[in-house]
């Protein structure tokens, strides 16, 4: 690890600088967003304190000590690289694809999510050309061991020929040495209704889908449908003793009632079959107004340095009202497992709160 080009760039960055940046919709209508930055206090020796920085739809990927980070900016795609998540917002963005202009996944770029299958690295994404009816979900492929370096292949849209339809939120769950890939789609063509469910499709390599899809989960309860019925944003969730669990972002994302569902896989449960995944009745992560946490979702899940802490990572609005625009921010805190193996997110911890920074962080 002493010889690693990127840890010791890294180094080399992390003292004194910070960046605070612009970031557009996830399920928003914008590819142009206008920076608003948060108010985030200096952090104590040994303790950091949210938000991290300006942005949405976070997403973090480890890999040899290093985590990288990638979030919606609306026109390109940036990763940040950093050793310590607590220190993210002081990580120089690197820009790694920025689409031909006029093409079909040339404007709304949102929620793109990295990955290292098979000896190289894929970015899954979600564009269009502008209208909102054309939103879909992309593959990009790297063979370099860094992925701020190398080339970035366009692999094309992903899909399944029964699901092309608008599709948003691309995610991978890996179980049992197979690959799933996991979406939100509006199976209405004419973007009239526009309700967000939940797919599902087996991987033959890691940018084609075989077969056809499984909608594993749509918006049926109450707090699912606040703006209207959203389930969307999904995250693939292994626990200690190797239960699999769906976390989601349910609701509008504009509403303050934005907030974190959960479906459970049965013990021996195959991930395409329906039956087998059972929807928690209430929300497992929403809303605290007196932490100012406003529709806290799109999430992502990440371990601590030396392994023993499990780490969520996540975009709220500190205030009301505030939709989903460009005044989210990034936040991350510590969550842990119950004894049926299920996860604990507790509660949107307090902005300013100075918390203790992830185990084993230097």
């Amino acid at each position: 690890m002493k010889n690693n080009p990127i840890l010791k760039n890294l180094k080399l960055h992390s003292i004194g600088l910070a960046i605070l940046i612009s970031v557009g919709l996830s399920c928003g209508k914008t590819d142009n967003p206008i920076p608003v930055d948060p108010v985030i206090p200096p952090p104590a020796a040994g303790t950091f304190s949210n938000p991290l920085m300006n942005g949405a739809d976070p997403s973090v990927y480890q890999k040899d000590g290093v985590y990288y980070y990638l979030q919606t900016n609306g026109t390109s795609i940036s990763l940040w690289a950093t050793t310590a998540m607590s220190k993210l917002s002081a990580a120089i963005p690197k820009t790694v694809f920025v689409p031909i202009v006029g093409a079909a996944n040339s404007r709304n770029v949102w929620a793109p999510e990295l990955y290292f299958f098979d000896g190289k690295w894929y970015i899954y994404y979600t564009a269009g050309n502008g209208a909102d009816i054309s939103q879909r979900t992309w593959v990009l492929e790297n063979s370099s061991a860094d992925p701020t370096t190398g080339t970035w292949v366009d692999k094309g849209r992903i899909f399944t020929a029964d699901t092309d339809f608008w599709a948003i939120d691309g995610s991978i769950l890996e179980l049992n040495g197979s690959r799933y890939f996991m979406w939100c789609g509006r199976p209405d063509v004419t973007n009239v209704n526009l309700t967000q469910n939940i797919y599902i499709a087996k991987m033959t390599n890691p940018f084609t889908l075989a077969g056809s899809a499984t909608k594993l989960t749509e918006p049926e309860l109450n707090w699912e449908k606040n703006g209207f019925g959203v389930n969307e944003g999904p995250q693939a969730l292994i626990s200690p003793d190797n239960k699999a669990f769906l976390i989601y972002s349910a609701s509008y994302c504009g509403t303050d009632d934005y907030a974190l569902g959960m479906l459970s896989l049965k013990t021996g449960g195959d991930p395409l079959v329906k039956a087998d995944w059972q929807k928690s009745a209430q929300p497992v992560f929403s809303k605290q107004p007196q932490s100012n946490a406003y529709g806290p979702g799109h999430n992502s899940f990440f371990k601590s340095p030396d392994g023993k802490e499990n780490w969520i990572i996540y975009h709220a609005n500190s205030e009301t009202n505030q939709g989903c625009a460009d005044k989210r921010n990034v936040r991350m805190q510590k969550f842990t497992f119950k004894t049926d193996g299920s996860p604990d997110f507790g509660v949107p911890v307090a902005t300013g709160l100075q918390v203790n920074k992830p185990s084993g962080e230097q």
